[in-house]
């Protein structure tokens, strides 16, 4: 069994924690909260024998073999690297950190300490996301990705009354293009690598966090096209054009419909089987590094982790968008 603590009591957690109950070798040990009363409660309602509101104190307890991950976007890397100094591995959802640096930082400690770190990019993971990569030669030369995600904001009704939540906080290291936008660009980096060309516009609320934006990026036969928002809502599909057909994947975030339509008017549904419980696929990936000794996933690599926040710290460059974690 691996042994398991999570930092981050939110959410996205319970849904990881649904999804881990699928896999096998999995088993939750610990719960981080910043209050023992919230680490308490989580932990009675999961199953987790041990407790913390330390985290240097849980990476040194001898309880896990791994952590998950899900603080704010700005705890990411401090939190990780202490756990990865004792020899912690490391499951970060996305983003995995604010900027290049800290990524950087965290690789570093990776690599020195012989331990597995990997973003929790679930869709790269998942059957349909593997029929994307299988049946792109049916397309011909791809000439054109565009990928969507726009998603109002839960939260956005409450910024729009005054009263700024964690996700329009740029103190978190928030924002449409952190939160939503990497959904499109990792793929995108996955399938096409890194590009040589990016311009980027977004739309900067009060708070200083991107509302939205738009990506145009470059590579030497195609170009991507990406679009993202927290305050507008788009039924839009993503698409993957080549000169011999289009692909037309539903969700980029967690596709589960992907055709092909060709150019003669033939079409072909390539869609595979998938678990309800999604984030199920990276639980499993992560496991299977950990246990075969390996310490890097070659699907959500570091290489393209690192590439991924390249991307999105010109982009922010580029819009004049700054946390105070780029100024440290």
């Amino acid at each position: 069994m691996i042994r398991f603590g999570i930092i981050g009591t939110n959410w996205i957690t319970e849904s990881f924690l649904q999804a881990a109950r699928h896999v096998e070798h999995f088993r939750l040990t610990a719960v981080y909260s910043r209050t023992e009363e919230k680490a308490k409660e989580f932990a009675e309602k999961h199953g987790a024998a041990f407790t913390y509101t330390d985290v240097e104190e849980m990476a040194a307890s001898g309880e896990i073999d791994a952590v998950y991950i899900a603080s704010p976007n700005s705890f990411h890397a401090g939190q990780a690297v202490r756990c990865m100094n004792r020899g912690i591995h490391v499951l970060c959802e996305k983003p995995i950190a604010s900027n290049r640096v800290e990524l950087q930082e965290m690789i570093d400690a990776a690599r020195s300490n012989g331990v597995v770190l990997m973003e929790a990019l679930k869709s790269t993971l998942m059957p349909n996301f593997q029929a994307i990569q299988d049946n792109l030669p049916k397309l011909g030369r791809v000439r054109r990705f565009f990928s969507s995600y726009c998603q109002y904001s839960s939260r956005y009704d409450a910024y729009k009354q005054g009263t700024v939540l964690n996700a329009f906080n740029p103190a978190f290291s928030n924002g449409g293009l952190m939160d939503l936008g990497i959904y499109c660009l990792y793929p995108l980096v996955v399938l096409f690598g890194k590009p040589e060309r990016i311009q980027a516009n977004g739309l900067l609320l009060e708070s200083g966090i991107d509302g939205e934006g738009s990506l145009l990026l470059g590579y030497p036969e195609m170009d991507a096209i990406i679009q993202y928002s927290k305050i507008t809502d788009s039924a839009l599909p993503s698409e993957i054009q080549g000169e011999s057909g289009n692909m037309l994947i539903s969700r980029i975030s967690q596709p589960d419909k992907v055709e092909i339509r060709y150019r003669g008017g033939a079409s072909e549904d390539v869609t595979r089987e998938q678990a309800d419980h999604s984030m199920m696929y990276e639980v499993e990936h992560f496991i299977g590094l950990i246990r075969n000794g390996d310490k890097e996933s070659p699907v959500n690599s570091l290489t393209r982790s690192l590439w991924t926040m390249e991307i999105m710290d010109e982009a922010r460059r580029q819009m004049g968008l700054v946390y105070p974690a780029d100024r440290r």
